[in-house]
């Protein structure tokens, strides 16, 4: 599901009230991408989550258990795709929801239906703890703004590899289920993690460890829930596919303003710990979830065969599903990850992919100075944890008018010419942080809070358009057959990038000698670090040409022809 951000990630206080490098719409947990966006002039470098329906696509036909289907292993799909008990579109459920007084987006209410749901609420609501973090390094720890920046780019690292997770859930079922099982490990990595940062944690080290490992639950999860929406959305029409995105988007929306309204205010009476432990209840949510999730268990190879030698009855033959799911033995499962490590190492080698990935990445790679705006508006400007919530309460809002401006009114516009436009209006209007910085705004009668206020506005809707383009480039770049993997692996590399832009800007951060104390030269910073985002624009000739997914498409199709 297309989610501004979702990611993901993670810049945890970056409340500056410059232009955001990630935005995100729909979840904005401290393990994921931010809903305030402060950098107009390309998406914030934090962790993404990856969008589902996107996806969708392309999971049904890169999934690894869609091939190999010769050697009589892949019943296991033949069950899984045909159940999707809670989302049955035939003229005998339709006639029972038309006589239903209520329904949510058009789709019946189910235990499933609410257990989906409650994963991306929770998503959303984990925001509540982004302040919490940023106030829990820099005064429980006394950590600079370079250090700070480093440790918040090391917790969102699980983001970079979620790939492997999307696999791992394919192949690899625990206690008998794909699914189910890694949502209940998840969520209880999650209730562990913010646990410990409320109780036990003492030193940075520790405080960093307990957000990885709680960042690693928020995007494994992240994962396993996407491809059962995935899985229910196949074969479905496309309005009862679109019903269950707009569903998944609200929850996690309104989990993610819930979180913006109520973060501030939590830090400021209950203090850092105490944010943290209530956020430890939610990620049980996500456990409890899971025991709703329609699955069928799964059963090794050797078994199937024992219990078909044994005279039962298969009740595929009698048209009903599958009592259990069958495991491809070792051997085909390899001979599966082979060809589609094959087939998506044969699309990044296509310069018509690979040449935009390399964008991509330096796109997001380029460094921020975010952390340096959050201490100098809270240990300079004394700016309160509650209003900095409320900051993100107008930033999470104006990314979903972000997400509409782009659109109804952008969505036509040539790529090249979105980022050149996006990169060129974001520079000019984040260098408007140095009005802040300076004390002009005063002079003109503005006070720093509704300056920020107003320029965060902007700049979150500038930012969330920023990052459309990038969503749409990868996906148009995807190739038939490997989808979902490549889609996947485009957005590994963005927060690949976005990891090396944190790097960079904690550099700078510390070459200017700003310090927790010392803004002397935040203004050369900022200056900088903004700057910087114009530096990628040369290279916006490694962009495929046309605005359309045809004419993209056209040319990876003739790439692939002359090789």
């Amino acid at each position: 599901m297309l989610q501004a951000a979702c990611t993901t990630d993670q810049n945890f206080g970056n409340y500056s009230s410059g232009p955001c490098k990630t935005p995100r719409v729909h979840s904005t947990c401290p393990c994921r991408p931010s809903l305030h966006l402060r950098h107009a002039a390309k998406p914030r470098k934090t962790m993404r989550r990856v969008p589902s329906m996107t996806v969708s696509k392309s999971r049904s036909s890169s999934n690894p258990g869609a091939s190999a289907g010769d050697d009589g292993h892949d019943v296991a799909l033949a069950g899984r795709n045909n159940l999707r008990p809670t989302f049955d579109t035939s003229p005998q459920a339709k006639s029972k929801s038309s006589k239903s007084p209520f329904t949510v987006f058009g789709l019946q209410p189910s235990p499933e239906l609410l257990s989906i749901s409650m994963v991306y609420f929770v998503q959303g609501i984990l925001g509540l703890a982004r302040l919490a973090i940023s106030f829990f390094y820099k005064d429980e720890f006394h950590l600079d703004p370079a250090t700070v920046a480093i440790v918040t780019g090391l917790g969102a690292a699980p983001w970079v590899v979620k790939p492997v997770y999307g696999f791992l859930s394919d192949t690899v079922p625990i206690f008998g289920y794909r699914r189910r099982s890694y949502l209940i490990i998840c969520g209880l990595l999650g209730t562990v993690s913010w646990t410990a940062l409320a109780t036990i944690v003492k030193t940075p080290s520790m405080a960093v460890a307990m957000v990885v490992l709680g960042s690693l639950g928020t995007a494994c999860s992240d994962v396993v829930v996407d491809s059962i929406v995935v899985e229910r959305s196949r074969g479905e029409p496309q309005s009862t596919a679109g019903s269950l995105q707009s569903l998944c988007w609200a929850s996690s929306a309104v989990g993610g303003i819930a979180s913006a309204y109520f973060s501030g205010a939590l830090v400021d009476a209950y203090g850092p710990r105490g944010v943290f432990g209530l956020t430890a209840l939610f990620p049980l949510m996500v456990s409890l979830s899971a025991v709703f999730i329609s699955e069928q268990p799964v059963v090794s190879s050797a078994r199937h065969k024992r219990d078909s030698g044994s005279g039962e009855q298969d009740e595929a033959e009698s048209g009903g599903l599958l009592a259990a799911e069958v495991l491809a033995p070792p051997e085909v499962m390899k001979k599966r990850l082979a060809t589609q490590v094959n087939a998506l190492w044969g699309a990044i080698r296509q310069r018509s992919i690979f040449l935009p990935a390399v964008f991509v990445f330096l796109w997001q790679a380029t460094p921020s100075a975010d952390t340096a705006m959050f201490f100098f508006q809270t240990n300079h400007l004394h700016f309160s944890a509650e209003f900095l919530g409320r900051v993100r309460l107008v930033g999470s809002i104006a990314s979903l008018a972000g997400v509409g401006t782009y659109n109804y009114l952008l969505k036509d516009v040539p790529l090249t010419k979105m980022f050149f436009w996006t990169a060129v209006l974001g520079t000019g209007l984040g260098l408007t942080q140095l009005i802040l910085i300076t004390g002009i705004n005063q002079q003109w009668g503005l006070s720093n809070e509704l300056f920020v206020l107003g320029d965060s506005l902007v700049l979150t809707v500038l930012g969330q358009v920023s990052f459309m383009p990038v969503l749409v480039l990868a996906a148009r770049l995807c190739p038939e057959g490997v989808e979902a993997t490549l889609f996947a692996t485009l957005m590994s590399v963005l927060n690949g990038g976005a990891f090396a832009g944190s790097t960079f800007g904690a550099l700078l951060t510390k070459s200017f000698g700003v310090t927790s104390e010392d803004f002397t030269n935040l203004a050369p910073l900022v200056t900088v670090c903004t700057l910087s985002s114009l530096l990628p624009l040369p290279l916006l000739r490694m962009l495929p040409q046309g605005s359309t997914t045809e004419q993209i498409q056209s040319n990876n199709d003739q790439e692939s022809e002359s090789a």
